[in-house]
């Protein structure tokens, strides 16, 4: 357990429906401890997957090798390879066997950022350091190795944000993907830049989400 004097989250929260998770998760902060030091960020993007009943997922057709920490217990980790190029983040969610998760799409940095930058390139922009699954992934050193890591651990945990603004969120449809796209499992903050696509803007947006 990592020595964090903000409160983590405890399993309880993941132990819920993904898409209660995918929109809770929005505004807390994520972060990682590796040899090069402490980054973090604020959670501003996740989408939310839901196993069997979801096409999108890669749970729907049953347990594999690949998928297996999706069938445990939730507050863990499920980290992929995709493309052969880029990694991404999950958290799993609800009880054991279901296989449901949540992809963190993007976050906002907030702690080492010069970290990010050296992953990331020297000249990438606070924006573009950890803005979509696979730059977030970079920006933090996260790689499968830290498939089914603990949530709650001493290199990857995610826990609330000291002084964390009130937000408006909003539900789109799931986007870079081509089953069950229409569900509108996507949340995001309305006027972050730091979103994958293009920002919401809250004046635009007629049903939030406080």
């Amino acid at each position: 357990m990592t020595d964090s004097p903000i409160p983590l989250l405890p399993r309880a929260f993941y132990d819920r429906s993904s898409v209660e998770v995918a929109r809770d998760l929005l505004g807390k902060t994520l972060w990682r401890r590796t040899e090069a030091g402490l980054t973090a960020g604020i959670i501003v993007e996740t989408e939310a997957y839901d196993g069997a009943n979801d096409p999108a997922s890669h749970a729907w057709r049953g347990q594999t090798q690949r998928n297996a920490v999706m069938f445990g217990p939730p507050g863990y980790a499920y980290v992929y390879f995709t493309y052969g190029m880029h990694y991404c983040l999950n958290a799993v969610t609800g009880p054991v066997g279901q296989a449901s998760a949540v992809l963190l799409r993007a976050i906002q940095p907030s702690v080492g950022l010069d970290i990010m930058r050296e992953r990331r390139g020297a000249t990438i922009p606070d924006r573009d350091l950890a803005r979509g699954p696979g730059r977030l992934c970079q920006a933090l050193g996260i790689t499968t190795t830290d498939n089914g890591a603990d949530l709650a651990g001493d290199a990857l945990w995610i826990s609330e944000t000291a002084d964390a603004p009130d937000l408006i969120i909003v539900a789109t449809p799931r986007i870079g993907i081509t089953r069950a796209a229409e569900r509108p499992w996507r949340f995001a903050v309305c006027d972050s830049r730091y979103i994958s696509g293009r920002p919401v803007r809250s004046r635009d947006v007629q049903s939030t989400t406080p």
